[in-house]
């Protein structure tokens, strides 16, 4: 009998116990998979969408709440008048339920900003002017809210028209309601306010001058904050709650995994007690009786860790079609991810099986024997 075959033996003794043990494993990893990825889908989410419109820095204020707060709507003209800096646009951004929808992302957006530059029309026409109420849909909007060109939309109580619907190259652009900035200040009651300025720095500045125009504006404006583009993600409060909120819980999943995997590795030394004794008395060593111990435990995690990516890619795809997330991220389950669950699965295994193999290899044949 070969060492695989006592280590299949082992597992199959008892199939039901052994399935719910890997099951536990699997929802644990399939926490992770599910939390961080939705995590990782915003992240890449919110830097395509800063990659396609060609933002260098922006301007918020994030004091006190998840949402960027409203502030007047002259700082983007004075921060544009400021040394270093090409082009500012404006922008209001507010997730609102819009009819059936319940969150989408709807903008404000300066009328002529950069911000409408990189909108690719698809069907239909741009509003006319920044006083027409009209708003043009993302491509994932539209197939949401079920509206085309000429149809009616109605956004915090005000009647617009749907006058085209564009590609906004990134998936929260194409999941986008968006119009003028002067018809989303009257529509929220924020009229006169703004809550982010987009900033362009002149083509070829080194990048040291960015960090330069940053100092220089939350200098002069205290209570904003300026951020690279490329770090806004990782900079917001609201993400980093959301990260810490998914590890603390997958963790916990994790946790309960690892107790579930000891407990059955326990029940199989006690369980098998007369068949090590054997074992040892054949000539096996005690690091090869812990050895085996070790091996099956990493095969539980190693089993759980498969079923439980298979778990959460399914999640993920269940919570990206959801019509609440639909718009507003797009999951990401990338291979990193993948592995870096399956090795966690692996070492979840191992680390639940150190304290059973110890149990084992403290068994004198004889006492093993007598057990039986």
């Amino acid at each position: 009998m070969t060492f695989g075959t006592i280590v299949f033996r082992g597992l199959v003794r008892r199939p039901v116990r052994t399935g719910l043990t890997v099951l536990g494993i699997a929802l644990g990893i399939g926490a992770v998979v599910a939390l961080v990825g939705l995590a990782a889908g915003y992240e890449k989410g919110i830097g395509g969408q800063i990659d396609a419109i060609g933002v260098d820095i922006i301007v918020s204020n994030m004091e006190g709440g998840l949402m960027p707060k409203a502030f007047d709507d002259t700082v983007p003209g004075e921060i544009a008048a400021m040394p270093g800096v090409a082009e500012v646009t404006s922008v209001l951004m507010q997730i609102l339920s819009v009819e059936d929808a319940p969150m989408l992302m709807v903008y404000g957006r300066e009328w002529g900003g950069f911000t409408w530059h990189n909108l690719s029309l698809v069907d239909g026409r741009f509003p006319l002017d920044e006083s027409e109420p009209a708003v043009v849909l993302g491509t994932l909007a539209a197939g949401i809210l079920r509206k085309k060109p000429g149809d009616p939309i109605q956004i915090e109580g005000m009647d617009f028209t749907v006058t085209g619907i564009v590609d906004g190259k990134s998936a929260i652009e194409n999941g986008s309601v968006i119009m003028s900035l002067p018809r989303f200040q009257e529509a929220t009651g924020y009229e006169g306010k703004v809550n982010f300025v987009d900033v362009r720095v002149p083509a070829g500045s080194p990048p040291e001058a960015v960090g330069v125009l940053c100092e220089a504006i939350e200098a002069r404006y205290p209570k904003l904050r300026a951020v690279r583009a490329a770090e806004v993600v990782g900079t917001s409060q609201g993400f980093r709650l959301a990260k810490a909120m998914s590890w603390s819980t997958s963790l916990l999943a994790i946790a309960v995994g690892i107790f579930g995997v000891m407990n059955t590795m326990l029940m199989a030394v006690f369980e098998r007690t007369h068949e090590i004794g054997i074992l040892l008395a054949l000539g096996w060593r005690k690091r090869r009786i812990v050895g085996l111990i070790l091996c099956e435990s990493a095969v539980l995690g190693l089993l759980g860790g498969i079923v439980g990516i298979g778990l959460g890619a399914g999640a993920l795809a269940i919570i990206g079609a959801t019509p609440s997330v639909r718009g507003l991220l797009v999951p990401d389950l990338s291979l990193p991810l993948a592995a870096g669950a399956l090795a966690m699965a692996l070492a979840v295994g191992i680390l639940s099986g150190l304290y059973p193999a110890w149990r084992s290899s403290r068994l004198s044949p004889g006492t093993a024997l007598q057990g039986g």
